[in-house]
C-alpha cells in the first residue's frame, strides 16, 4: 500500500500542467529523433539537455526522459518505411519490419512497432515500480564474468537458434568480431588493424555506419537491382479501422511481446548493457521458437514485436541502475546522470528516501509517456506510410542522403561516410550470396563489450578461464550457451542417423 501512495503521489506531481505538457513535447521531439538515422536518444537528449535550465530540476528529467521514450518509438519509424535504423536500438527491427514494407504491410509493421513498444514499456514501468530495490541487487550481482556469459549467450541464440546456414552465420560473425576490434586496444592503447594506416580507423568503427551501410545503401542496391528501380513501395489505403484491424491481428504475438519485454528489461538493468543487445537477444529468441524459423528475415511480424518490446523495457531497465545505484545502464542513462548531479540529485541508494517526489514523479511520468507515445505514434501512421506511396525513383535518392547524413552524424568524420559506402556494397554482396547479415550486426554491437568483460575477468582469475564456470550465475548462463552452440551439431547427427536408418531399414 505504500508503494501505491507513492505513485498516487507520483501522478499529482506529473499531471501538473507544466509536467504534462513536457511529456506530450518531449514524446513527440523524441519520436521525430528517433526516427532521423544517426540521431537517436542520446544525441536528442544531450542536444535539448540545455533547455531543462528553464524549468525546476524534476519537470527537466521528466522532459528529458518522455523525449527518451520518445525516441525508442521513434526508432523503427525509419527501419520500416526506409531500410535505415533510425538508432542501433531499432536495428533488429529493420531485419522483418523493412520486408514487411516492401510487401505492402507497411502499416501493419508499424502498428506492430508501436504495440509492442507499448507492451514492452508498460510491462517495465510496472516491474520497475514494484521491485526496484531487488532488481538493483541482482544487477549488482553481475561483474565482468557474468557480463561475458551473457553476450556469448547472445551469440549461441542466433547460432543454436536460428534457421540459417551455420557455417555462413559463423563467417558473418567473425567478419563482425574483426570489424569490432578495429581501433585502440582497450588495455594496452596500442593501435590494431588500422587498415592501411587511416587515421579514421583510430576510433575504431562506428556501429550506426555498419548498420545504415548495409541495412540503407546495401538494401537500396539490392532493391534497385531487383526491381529495376520501377518499384512502388505500398498502395495500401490506410485508415483509422484498418490500423485498429491490425492491432487485433497481433494476438498471435501476446507470449513473444511478453516474453521480449521481461528478457529486455532484465538486459536492460545490467550496467553498461543498454537497448541493442536486449533487442537482438529478442530478436533470436523469437526466431529460434518459432514453428517457422525460415520466416524471419523475410517479412515475418513477430520479427518486429521481439525487438521493439525488448528496447523499450530495455530503456525503462537502464534507469533502475541510475537511480538506485548510480550507475547509468545505456549511454542516454548517462547524460541523464550528468543532468541530475548538475541539478542537485545525487543518484544512489538515497534517493529513494531524500527525493521521494522526484523518484515517484519520475515513475509516473514514464507511465504517461508511455501512454501518449502510443496515441501520438498510431496517430502518425497515415503521414509515416505517406513515405512508402512514393515512387521508388524519388524515395531512393532521398533514402541515399538520409544516409550520408545518418553516416556523418555520429562522429563528423568523413572517413565514416566513406566507410559507410563500402559497407553498403558489402551488405549488397552477402545479400546476393544469402549470408545473413544479422550476425554481423550482432558481432559489432557486442564484440567490444565481449572483450572487455572478457579480459577483465582474466585479469580478475589471473589468466584462468575458470572463473567463467565455477561462479553460479555465469557457469548457469555458460553451460546454457555452449549446449546452443553445439545443438545444430546434435541436430545434424540427428539427420543422418535418420538417414542411415531409411537407406539400411532392420
Amino acid at each position: 500500500m505504500e508503494i501505491l501512495s507513492f505513485l498516487l503521489d507520483g501522478f499529482a506531481l506529473a499531471f501538473e500542467p507544466l509536467n504534462l505538457g513536457l511529456v506530450i513535447l518531449g514524446v513527440i521531439l523524441g519520436l521525430f529523433i528517433g526516427a532521423m538515422p544517426g540521431l537517436g536518444s542520446v544525441n536528442g537528449v544531450a542536444i535539448l539537455l540545455p533547455m531543462t535550465y528553464l524549468v525546476p530540476p524534476t519537470s527537466a528529467v521528466i522532459f528529458l526522459g518522455a523525449i527518451y521514450y520518445g525516441a525508442m518509438y521513434g526508432g523503427a519509424i525509419s527501419s520500416i518505411m526506409l531500410g535505415i535504423p533510425g538508432a542501433s536500438t531499432a536495428v533488429a527491427t529493420t531485419f522483418d519490419g523493412r520486408p514487411m514494407a516492401l510487401k505492402g504491410k507497411g502499416d501493419l509493421a508499424l502498428v506492430a512497432a508501436a504495440t509492442a513498444s507499448f507492451v514492452g514499456g508498460s510491462i517495465s514501468v510496472v516491474l520497475f515500480t514494484l521491485f526496484a530495490p531487488p532488481l538493483a541487487d541482482v544487477a549488482l550481482a553481475f561483474s565482468a564474468p557474468e557480463d561475458f556469459a551473457l553476450m556469448l549467450l547472445a551469440f549461441a541464440t542466433f547460432i543454436g537458434l536460428g534457421g540459417d546456414d551455420i557455417p555462413k552465420t559463423f563467417f558473418s560473425i567473425f567478419i563482425g568480431l574483426v570489424l569490432s576490434t578495429v581501433g585502440l586496444d582497450i588495455i594496452s592503447g596500442e593501435p590494431r588493424l588500422i587498415f592501411m594506416g587511416l587515421p579514421g580507423f583510430m576510433h575504431g568503427i562506428n556501429f550506426l555506419v555498419l548498420a545504415i551501410g548495409i541495412y540503407g545503401i546495401g538494401e537500396m542496391l539490392w532493391t534497385i537491382e531487383t526491381t529495376k528501380g520501377t518499384m512502388e513501395i505500398t498502395h495500401a489505403n490506410i485508415t483509422f479501422r484498418r490500423i485498429g484491424k491490425a492491432i487485433l491481428s497481433l494476438k498471435s504475438g501476446i507470449k513473444t511481446m511478453v516474453m521480449s519485454s521481461f528478457l529486455g528489461y532484465f538486459v536492460g538493468i545490467l550496467p553498461a548493457a543498454g537497448a541493442t543487445p536486449g533487442a537482438l537477444m529478442a530478436y533470436g529468441i523469437a526466431k529460434g521458437t518459432s514453428k517457422d524459423p525460415e520466416s524471419f528475415g523475410k517479412g515475418n511480424v513477430k520479427g518486429v514485436l521481439a525487438p521493439e518490446a525488448a528496447n523499450n523495457a530495455a530503456s525503462t531497465g537502464s534507469m533502475l541502475p541510475m537511480l538506485t545505484l548510480g550507475i547509468p545502464g545505456s549511454p542516454t542513462t548517462a547524460i541523464l546522470l550528468g543532468g541530475m548531479v548538475i541539478w542537485g540529485l545525487d543518484p544512489g541508494p538515497m534517493l529513494f528516501v531524500e527525493h521521494k517526489e522526484f523518484v515517484w514523479g519520475l515513475i509516473a511520468s514514464l507511465y504517461a509517456a508511455n501512454f501518449f507515445a502510443l496515441v501520438i505514434n498510431l496517430s502518425f501512421i497515415p503521414m509515416f506510410l505517406w513515405v512508402l506511396r512514393m515512387p521508388f525513383t524519388i524515395l531512393a535518392p532521398i533514402i541515399f542522403v538520409l544516409c550520408i547524413i545518418g553516416g556523418y552524424a555520429p562522429t563528423q568524420d568523413m572517413h565514416d561516410v566513406w566507410l559507410m559506402l563500402v559497407f553498403g556494397v558489402v551488405g549488397y554482396l552477402m545479400r546476393k550470396l544469402d549470408y545473413p547479415m544479422a550476425p554481423a550486426v550482432l558481432a559489432i554491437v557486442l564484440g567490444p563489450l565481449a572483450e572487455t568483460s572478457m579480459r577483465q575477468s582474466l585479469l580478475m582469475s589471473s589468466g584462468s578461464f575458470e572463473i567463467f564456470f565455477f561462479r553460479p550465475i555465469s557457469g548457469t548462463i555458460m553451460v546454457i550457451a555452449i549446449f546452443l552452440l553445439i545443438l545444430p551439431l546434435l541436430h545434424s547427427f540427428n539427420r543422418m542417423m535418420r538417414h542411415r536408418a531409411s537407406r539400411w531399414p532392420l
